[in-house]
């Protein structure tokens, strides 16, 4: 046997027979998981048998951190205390954390690579698992993510349903790809496999649309932009969500709250499973359950996070899935408010009676490796000891948990250099992100061809921001214009005072306009002829305002000047819609959660887009 000689360099850097490795547990030799030459699964299982039981139990959770910065204020996005990343690893031995904030990219590295570093000053030196929700949106999203001001920036992904391109999308995930590592994000919390087949659901546009063969192209594309053929050191790390499909939640509320169910009265629940499929086929990562109660699927009532349906027959047994499954965030504890009050309920429906202990127990049982939104390593440490969970369950997710870890090659080198940042404000980049807007926006309606329009003619703005149409050439006063371009407001939410604090960031509620604002917006459109552009968030009832509209511009949160450049022939519009567009209210109450395509008589139908001649 070929003797291993090595010297220590530097902390904590080895030179074993002239080759340089990490001594993460700083015991002066070269461990099996140390060893970059090493098989990955004999490094994951001489890591796990080195690892204590709060090690183990601390790596089964992520959550959410504030990125902070000693001796400087800190950003808090949410109206809720957030924890540091130090705090989460050394109070809680985590390595999993969520990011939400944006600093500057310099700033960002240089808090990245210090987490880093204090992970590698561990006991065991386990780096940490940076994730984050999507980030490359025109607008910033309170429901799935925040832009990044030096990302490029692209539609919804309703409006990358409406190009309806694999080839752009797999394109748009590489970019996410090479963006994320400049920044040291590995982990992303997407794509949104979830079908549009319920109109009034609130985050129909984190979704491709309604059509379940669309969307498992479009899913399987991401993933392959996003991880490559493998999962290696260039890759990000997918996680689809919300499994089985989470959109037949019952009379479209979401199920973030009570009573938290979703039923299938269309007996569709195999459509639902299409984009799923094409996640698993692709070797999709990670799978993350809904807070959703399946109803009637199993002989028990309960969120799909606790299902053992849902997460042991089908996804591990049925599509023999063996990678990572994470529950959505707060499944088993509230969001509180320092005063006390209850922000978001945990998503427990179910098993509400069930204490932490219990809950964690099921959650385990069923087959979940990764526990998001959540920081319990004290219970789970309890659990473990009296021998309620075995060490070996724990040891299986392990398995799956470190094993991308080591692909990522985070083990060997998690740090990351000013060269990394060389991707950032890519122009290429930037303008494949604009390509993208553009190819999205759907022209519904042109009558007499009034689009484009002609360079010189005079428009009045309504709808958009001062500080964009203040400096346009040719914006005139209602009284000077010939046309009036309206962008509309998507629809208030009118109903009853939410309990929980979280559901005013969702939205909601009917998804037409009230009287009063039907005839606020008609006085507009009725004085001289319109140009009506509105933002697809959810499939809005606009039949009136169309009908009395001369062009109407389906908006999938483009930027304001690209639409403008659409309205005066700079581009032809080429998007069709990915979903049905209702004509009424009374269409949409009818129309049953799980079906698609079953509204009597859309205003406009899928697959719908005029093109300029």
């Amino acid at each position: 046997m070929k003797k291993i000689i090595c010297l220590l360099l530097f902390f904590p850097i080895l030179s074993c027979n002239n080759q340089e490795y990490r001594d993460l547990n700083k015991n002066g030799k070269l461990d099996v998981y140390e060893d970059k030459s090493q098989a990955v699964e004999d490094r994951v299982n001489d890591l796990i048998s080195q690892m204590t039981i709060k090690e183990k139990a601390g790596s089964m959770f992520i959550d959410i951190v504030k990125v902070s910065f000693e001796n400087e204020s800190i950003k808090n996005t949410l109206p809720i205390p957030i924890p540091d990343a130090y705090e989460m690893m050394s109070n809680y031995s985590m390595n999993h954390i969520h990011i939400i904030d944006e600093y500057d990219p310099k700033k960002m590295l240089e808090w990245y690579n210090d987490i880093q570093k204090v992970a590698e000053n561990s006991r065991l030196g386990i780096p940490i698992t940076l994730a984050s929700n999507p980030r490359h949106g025109v607008q910033s999203s309170s429901l799935d993510g925040s832009q990044i001001s030096y990302f490029s920036n692209w539609p919804s992904d309703l409006g990358l349903g409406a190009i309806g391109d694999e080839k752009i999308v797999e394109e748009f995930a590489d970019i996410v790809r090479q963006e994320y590592n400049a920044i040291g994000i590995k982990l992303a919390l997407s794509p949104m496999a979830d079908i549009a087949s319920e109109p009034r659901w609130v985050r129909i546009n984190g979704t491709y649309g309604e059509d379940a063969n669309l969307n498992a192209r479009l899913t399987k594309a991401y993933i392959s932009g996003l991880q490559g053929d493998k999962i290696d050191i260039g890759s990000v790390s997918a996680m689809v969500k919300h499994f089985p499909g989470s959109g037949p939640v019952d009379n479209g509320e979401d199920t973030h709250f009570p009573p938290g169910t979703q039923s299938y009265p269309g007996n569709n629940f195999d459509y639902h499973l299409i984009p799923f499929e094409a996640a698993i086929n692709n070797n999709v990562s990670s799978i993350m359950p809904y807070y959703s109660v399946p109803v009637g699927l199993s002989n028990e009532d309960v969120a799909a996070g606790y299902n053992k349906f849902i997460i042991n027959d089908l996804l591990r047994e049925k599509y023999s899935f063996d990678g990572i499954i994470c529950t959505d965030w707060g499944i088993v504890t509230d969001i509180t408010l320092p005063n006390g009050v209850v922000m978001k309920p945990a998503g427990d429906f179910g098993v509400e009676d069930l204490s932490i202990n219990e809950k964690l127990k099921k959650i385990i049982s069923v087959g979940v490796d990764l526990i998001g939104g959540e920081k319990l390593t004290t219970h789970l440490i309890e659990l473990i000891e009296s021998d309620e969970i075995s060490e070996e369950r724990i040891d299986e997710s392990l398995q799956r948990i470190m094993t991308e870890k080591f692909k990522l090659g985070l083990f060997d080198n998690p740090f990351l250099d000013e060269s990394n940042l060389t991707i950032i404000n890519n122009d290429n980049f930037k303008e494949k992100g604009i390509e993208a807007q553009k190819r999205s926006l759907v022209l519904l309606k042109n009558d007499n061809k009034i689009l484009p329009l002609k360079n010189d003619i005079k428009f009045h703005l309504v709808g958009f921001p001062e500080s964009f149409s203040s400096n346009l050439e040719n914006n005139s006063s209602i009284e000077e214009s010939d046309v009036i371009i309206y962008k509309l407001n998507n629809p208030p939410a009118r109903r009853s005072k939410p309990k929980y604090l979280m559901e005013e960031f969702f939205g909601g509620g009917p998804l037409d306009y009230s009287k009063n604002e039907t005839e606020e917006i008609l006085n507009y459109v009725n004085l001289k002829p319109t140009i009506l552009i509105f933002t697809v968030q959810r499939p809005y009832i606009i039949t009136e305002i169309s009908e009395n509209s001369n062009a109407v511009i389906a908006d999938f949160e483009v930027e304001n000047s690209i639409i403008l450049d659409l309205i005066f022939g700079r581009f032809s519009p080429s998007g069709t819609l990915p979903l049905d567009l209702p004509s009424s209210l009374n269409d949409v109450e009818n129309q049953i959660e799980d079906l698609s395509f079953d509204q009597k008589n859309p205003l406009y139908r899928f697959g719908h887009g005029l093109k300029y001649e």
